[in-house]
């Protein structure tokens, strides 16, 4: 039989992401709802470490579901993600009677966990909460749609004002290994180019598209790239693209955190919040070391040690419909 959990920790691990704050939220009034001790964990494994815990009430997270950020804080910690660190976090949570564990965060802070539930008895359920929606298994991750339309709304600026000079934009967005708000940021703003880490960049397609736009009078173009892309980045880009368009007007652009901060939109908060509650219901129900997931709008439940062997792919569809649409 599995034991009954009476206490739980949540914490938010890794990169913050909008929408943290209505997983933490969710994940305390469940917990409470069911009659559980919720206690709070500050900057992530680093606060274990520390024991750096609260417990917390309704009240503690009160008017916090529109705010970006954690109140939880984040940090990375490499301690834990050695035996040693481990062991010390483990004494901490049985020192403090804590027998179940949220983690708020992506790949890197579900590695932490799976690490940590096969070495110890202390169940750990997943939220996939990361604006780089790279984590296998889930159609949404927790931020990412906040983020990419902050780059939509952007990129949307840029291009009024690369109309009015006939200006080619290099505009860089967050990815440094995964290319989804670049590819969705472009598509929804109309980018003659995208550029992801997924796909091996074609240069002289690119060069050769942009002239053959400028003899077509076409003028204004946005090339929209994820900063992981081959070539490192805008700069370089626009670098070597002005080497082979010396007449082409080229600006640079890098929008860089300012998609991880803001208001989470809608769908951001509702996504949190449904994750938040199942999280606390595995704990309940004994489903032990998964992380909790949306695909085709039904909750999925994905062993967290699966987690790091598959990444979220860009399917060869995607890469059509850039192309064709840019065209």
């Amino acid at each position: 039989m599995q034991k009954k959990i009476s206490r739980i920790g949540v914490l938010t691990s890794g990169g913050d992401a909008p929408g943290m704050n209505a997983a933490v939220r969710a994940v305390v009034r469940t917990g409470i709802y069911h009659g559980l001790d919720v206690f709070g964990i500050m900057r992530g494994y680093q606060g274990l470490m520390e024991d750096d815990i609260y417990q917390m009430e309704g009240r503690s997270v009160a008017n916090i579901i529109q705010r970006g950020g954690t109140i939880l804080k984040t940090a990375r910690c490499k301690e834990f993600y050695t035996p040693e660190g481990r062991k010390k976090a483990y004494e901490i949570l049985k020192q403090r009677g804590i027998e179940g564990l949220v983690v708020i965060g992506g790949d890197g802070s579900f590695r932490g966990a799976v690490a940590f539930s096969q070495e110890y008895d202390i169940p750990v359920i997943g939220i996939a909460g990361t604006i780089d929606k790279d984590i296998y298994g889930t159609d949404f991750t927790i931020g990412f749609d906040t983020a990419v339309n902050t780059a939509v709304e952007a990129i949307d600026k840029i291009r009024d004002t690369a109309d009015a000079h006939d200006r080619l934009f290099i505009v860089e967005v967050m990815g440094r290994d995964a290319g989804y708000i670049a590819l969705h940021s472009g598509i929804a703003t109309g980018a003659e180019n995208i550029l992801v880490p997924e796909r091996k960049t074609d240069l002289k397609d690119i060069i050769n598209s942009l002239q053959e736009k400028e003899r077509r009078k076409k003028l204004v173009n946005i090339i929209v790239v994820a900063e992981g892309d081959e070539y490192g980045g805008a700069q370089n880009v626009a670098n070597l693209l002005k080497e082979h368009l010396p007449k082409a007007e080229a600006r640079v652009c890098i929008l860089g955190h300012i998609q991880r901060g803001g208001a989470p939109s809608c769908l951001d908060r509702l996504i949190a919040s449904r994750m938040g509650y199942h999280a606390v219901e595995c704990l309940i129900e004994g489903k032990f070391n998964v992380f909790v997931g949306i695909l085709n709008n039904k909750m999925n439940y994905v062993p967290l040690e699966n987690v790091g062997k598959k990444k979220g792919t860009i399917s060869e569809e995607w890469m059509k419909i850039v192309k064709i649409l840019a065209s």
